[in-house]
């Protein structure tokens, strides 16, 4: 079995909480880390916990206010466009994740398999090709970075997840468990110890 990192956020745009590591921290034994949502230092917390627990798998989480499903993100881009603040203030625009790296990077874990499995579980799930441009990318991006030039052997990628219920307000806005986010991210762990990386992964609705 892998040695799994399980990253989500810290509360950030006035929330309360942050469901990415509420979940994060109940996922059966994996490591949590809980990563700042600050352009200038997500990327080396996430480099310091690699460094210090040695996985051989990565789940980065962050929250999808909106979003009705648990999203495997396909694609990380390079660029950081900041809708809002940070919680440092900053709000870069047009600017790279990595200078003078690729325009993007696609996820080399088996995402559309993740997706069954948690479809299997009842939960709903999808295959997201917009991670956005804002800190989470930034992650998802910068992951795939070093998997590409410094890890070769570390297998990662990005799930996005709903507003909890305590999150919501509006009726009609959608939201999910905490512990049902838990599960989903279990898994997808679970789907990612068992598929094989040259096994084609079909087609998915």
């Amino acid at each position: 079995m892998s040695r799994v990192l399980v990253t989500g956020f810290e509360p950030f745009g006035g929330e309360p909480a942050n469901p990415s590591y509420d979940a994060a921290v109940l996922v059966p034994g994996a490591t949590a880390v809980e990563l700042p949502c600050v352009f200038a230092d997500a990327l080396a917390a996430l480099r310091e916990a690699i460094e210090r627990h040695d996985p051989t798998l990565v789940l980065c989480t962050g929250q999808a206010g909106g979003r009705a499903s648990i999203t495997v993100e396909k694609v990380a881009i390079n660029l950081i466009e900041a809708r809002i603040p940070d919680n440092a203030g900053a709000q870069p625009s047009g600017v790279p994740v990595v200078a003078g790296g690729p325009d993007a990077y696609l996820s080399t874990l088996p995402v559309k398999a993740m997706v069954r499995a948690v479809r299997a579980e009842g939960i709903p799930a999808a295959v997201s090709y917009t991670a956005g441009t804002f800190v989470c990318n930034q992650v998802a991006y910068g992951l795939a970075h070093l998997i590409a030039t410094e890890r070769p052997d570390l297998r990662g990628g990005f799930v996005h997840v709903p507003y909890a219920p305590h999150q919501v307000t509006a009726a009609d806005r959608p939201s999910m468990e905490t512990t049902t986010v838990a599960r989903a991210l279990t898994a997808m762990v679970k789907a990612s110890d068992s598929v094989e990386d040259h096994l084609p992964e079909g087609t998915i609705q």
